[in-house]
């Protein structure tokens, strides 16, 4: 701990506060990007997006493609397109397994009364409806001389498309009704006749659909799956989650997902029933098919032309369910804006051209940047880093929390200090003003909220587009804008009525400004910044010392060496993104590491190919080659650590697999980041990279 602490002595001598004054950029700069940002053109962009049940490939998708590509023209940006790649289920983008599109024409699940009196079964009926099933396994288990009746309609498609799981396929079917609980494992399913039926499940349908259609022959799939787990888990009782099945299952079905008020109805009805009079009724007109991931980009060309062929990126993800106010149109429609209003200051000379382009881009999530990423290596190339925005403008009623997150430790960079010192000035201003009434830079919308945006600077979370950009594969660092907790994420009360203008302004303000900072960024500008090297020293140094006190003394000295090398490291970063060159030496550990375990001593290095993370959207590229090979689930992947879980663990075990540092370092380093784990745990994931071709031996 002395390490870190001899360093924030230091740092803290050089911090340096700015009061009313705008951090990094010139005054009139801030003033215009203040007064020109729109909460209420963003929103209104945002509310035409929401119409739209946006899966990837799917018309829907595509329909809000070309409203983003129509505004970017009317704005006056440069290189406006909608890139295309092909997706069928067969062409690989480096890590990512394309997944043909999807699309629905029609979806309806009705609760049926079937009249028993209208149908004698002899035994000529029970024959044909036997070679019925077997022509088409999908019919259920109904008669075809059953008389429906007393029909109810529970979930429609053209109402509520989130009503109908992502990946469904075509069924038009009558059969009953089998609660089986979570639906996950084989026990669920004991004693329970499935076979020809539907299964109510608790879990989303993906979990289930090998073990209820694969496995026990049900028919289709309704589900009550509820939302991520926060402090307001289950509390609306009428909240509708997305669902998903399998993409690449062999037991193709379709499911429906329905509330938990709902399901306790039903629930309530199934012991009343002697099937199949109580049964349900599913018309589904839907299916995957060849199609393309569609990515629309756009540029604000940099002036420079020795630094012009450099680029600053926006990005979102513009995929999800309708209507996906905050899950993402909110980070779609917050670039956007931020695009509106820098082509808009610098056409009329208010703003300097940028020296390095600033570019823009609209994928569908994970899948789209990996995909583009890969197909476009010059993109990668390009980009020197990342302003990425997922949920963004949660208003009061979604209880959402703003963050401002830092890349991993496995890649250092100052870019997220340059975000969080203009998020930090932003909170001081609105803050003044909700408390005093008065403030220089309110940043308030006129239609939005008057409250102070409290943003959280906080350490590297998982879950969208950053983790593509910063995965070693590409290694551009990323700032990721984000909201968490949301209550309604994923649900049909993600909508527009929820989405404050006044936080649209605020983090398009921390977006853009950030952005034009470092599009500008020279030699010149990192002499002028010790006061943010200071505070960065400050602030993540306390946030180091609280978790070391947690650990052990022998695991304190490792995290303490890993956490110094880390903040040396960022500063390195500052010099390199300006031209200059890093330290000697940096990027590899300073220390000379005691190898305490057999495997310790081994130096992994990632191969060059396949590029992107290894759990990417709708594929597990690691499960689906390990299981190829014959290789066993390494602990890792399900490891409990202090901070951190197994994805975590996984994901920066790959990613410190330079070359340099041997197994013992990275167990350090990872543990560091996310608490201690077993070395052999790491030994055993590495090596089982090594055999589906992942990473290699360094002799």
């Amino acid at each position: 701990m002395k390490r870190i602490l001899t360093l924030m002595a230091a740092g803290c001598f050089s911090v340096t506060t700015w009061g009313q004054k705008p951090p990094l950029l010139p005054e009139k700069d801030v003033a215009a990007l203040v007064n020109e940002l729109s909460g209420e053109t963003a929103k209104r962009n945002l509310e035409g997006i929401a119409r739209f049940h946006r899966q990837r490939g799917s018309r829907g998708f595509y329909e809000a493609a070309e409203l983003v590509a129509e505004r970017l023209r009317a704005y006056g940006l440069s290189d406006v397109a909608i890139l295309q790649f092909p997706a069928d289920g067969k062409i690989f983008y480096g890590t990512q397994r394309s997944r043909p599109a999807w699309d629905v024409e029609f979806a309806e699940l009705w609760q049926v009364n079937l009249d028993l009196d209208s149908c004698e079964e002899t035994e000529e009926q029970k024959r044909r409806d036997e070679e019925r099933r077997k022509e088409d396994p999908t019919r259920g288990e109904a008669s075809d001389c059953l008389v429906e009746k007393k029909v109810k309609l529970i979930a429609s498609y053209a109402a509520e498309p989130v009503t109908l799981a992502e990946d469904s396929e075509s069924a038009n079917i009558v059969a009953g009704l089998v609660d089986v609980g979570e639906g996950t494992k084989e026990s669920d399913y004991a004693g329970k006749k499935v076979k020809g039926k539907f299964v109510l499940v608790s879990a989303q349908p993906g979990a289930v659909q090998d073990l209820a259609v694969g496995k026990f022959g049900a028919v289709g799939i309704v589900s009550y799956a509820q939302n991520q787990r926060t402090a307001w888990s289950g509390e609306n009782e009428d909240a509708i989650r997305w669902g998903h099945l399998e993409t690449f299952s062999a037991n193709k079905t379709f499911a429906f997902m329905i509330s938990l008020k709902q399901a306790r109805e039903m629930r309530a009805l199934l012991p009343l029933g002697r099937a199949p009079d109580i049964a349900l009724r599913a018309v589904v007109k839907a299916g995957q098919h060849a199609g393309n991931y569609e990515v629309v980009t756009a540029t604000i060309p940099g002036a420079d032309p020795k630094l012009k062929e450099e680029e600053i990126a926006f990005s979102c993800h513009l995929d999800h369910q309708r209507p996906g106010a905050n899950d993402n149109a909110s980070g779609c429609v917050t670039i956007l804006e931020v695009a509106r209003t820098l082509q808009k200051l610098i056409s009329e000379g208010k703003l300097a051209r940028p020296a390095r382009t600033i570019r823009f881009i609209w994928p569908p999530e994970i899948e789209g940047t990996v995909t583009l990423l890969n197909a476009k290596p010059e993109f990668a190339k390009r980009i020197k880093a990342v302003v990425h925005m997922d949920m963004v403008g949660g208003g009061p009623e979604t209880k959402a929390v703003f963050h401002v997150t830092r890349g991993p430790m496995s890649l250092p960079s100052f870019v997220h200090d340059v975000a969080w010192a203009f998020a930090e000035w932003v909170n001081e201003e609105s803050y003044k003003f909700a408390a005093t009434g008065k403030a220089e830079y309110p940043l308030v919308a006129p239609e939005g909220g008057k409250e102070p945006l409290r943003a959280e600077y906080s350490a590297y979370t998982m879950g969208s587009d950053h983790d593509v950009y910063q995965d070693s594969s590409f290694g551009i660092p990323a700032i990721y804008l984000n909201d968490w907790p949301d209550r309604y994420i994923h649900t049909n009360f993600d909508t527009a009525a929820n989405i404050d203008p006044t936080k649209l302004k605020r983090a398009a303000f921390i977006g853009a400004a950030s952005a034009y900072f470092l599009a500008n960024m020279n030699g010149e500008a990192v002499a002028g910044m010790s006061w943010m090297t200071g505070l960065r020293t400050a602030e993540m140094g306390r946030e180091f010392i609280l978790r070391l006190q947690q650990l052990s003394h022998e695991e304190q000295e490792h995290a303490d060496s890993v956490s110094v090398d880390y903040i040396e490291e960022v500063e390195d970063s500052l010099r390199e993104f300006a031209g200059g060159k890093r330290a000697v030496g940096s990027g590899k550990p300073q220390r000379a590491t005691q190898v305490r375990t057999a495997g310790g001593e081994i130096v992994f290095k990632r191969r060059s190919t396949p590029k992107g993370p290894l759990a990417v959207f709708g594929y597990d590229y690691f499960r689906d080659h390990a299981k190829a090979a014959g290789v066993a689930t390494p602990k890792l992947l399900s490891y409990e650590g202090l901070w951190g879980a197994g994805e975590e663990y996984a994901y920066e075990a790959l990613n410190f697999a330079d070359g340099k540092r041997n197994a013992q370092e990275i167990r350090d380093a990872v543990s560091a980041e996310y608490g201690p784990v077993p070395l052999e745990m790491v030994v055993e994931y590495l090596r089982a990279l090594e055999k589906i071709g992942v990473v290699e031996q360094v002799k």
